[in-house]
């Protein structure tokens, strides 16, 4: 059992470096440094759901969500997220976690012998996001401007709690240097 978990530990920080090498101009998410309104159709994904602390948690799943990934045919990386759908409501114990990466619209079931994943469609339509530039633990000042942009804006939020790790661990040797986008969908009051 042991041995497995560790092919997995390998195979998910394989794929968080191949991540960082496709992502190395990350300019392109600079302009979320201020909270922004856009819109987004909703996306095939490949997901893989979990129960508790995302810091106790999150390695096993995104290990089950990477080893799943790469053994379909016509894929190609993105960077990986996450969704907390009791964030706002739960301790942290008890979050419900969806990890999950794009998958491409032709793909549409997984390999029989597939257990622990599946593929469904995430709702987008309009949403609000921001650009959270250091650990994760530091998060909460940049959630909480989101939250004041939506209030301001007259949206509220209608969906739950989502990160999109653009350069995390595995891609940067320390923390203050992650990359991550937080997104809610959302709608006008």
């Amino acid at each position: 059992m042991a041995k497995i978990h560790n092919i997995g530990l390998v195979l998910c920080v394989l794929a968080l470096a191949f991540v960082a090498a496709e992502a190395q101009d990350l300019s392109k998410y600079e302009h979320l440094k201020e909270p922004q309104i856009n819109k987004m159709p909703r996306q095939n994904m490949l997901v893989v759901e979990a129960k508790g602390d995302p810091n106790v948690v999150a390695q096993e799943a995104f290990s089950l969500l990477f080893r799943t990934f790469f053994s379909l045919k016509g894929v190609q990386m993105s960077p990986p997220r996450g969704r907390w759908l009791n964030v706002f409501t739960d301790p942290k114990e008890e979050w419900v976690g969806l990890y999950g990466l794009p998958l491409p619209e032709s793909i549409t079931e997984l390999p029989p012998e597939v257990e622990g994943a599946r593929i469904e469609y995430w709702e987008y339509g309009e949403v609000a996001e921001i650009l959270h530039i250091g650990s994760y633990s530091e998060e909460t000042p940049t959630i909480e401007k989101l939250h004041k942009f939506i209030k301001e804006k007259s949206y509220k939020i209608a969906g739950p709690h989502e990160e999109i790790y653009l350069k995390g661990p595995g891609m940067a040797s320390d923390p203050s240097e992650y990359w991550t986008i937080i997104r809610y969908q959302v709608k006008k009051k």
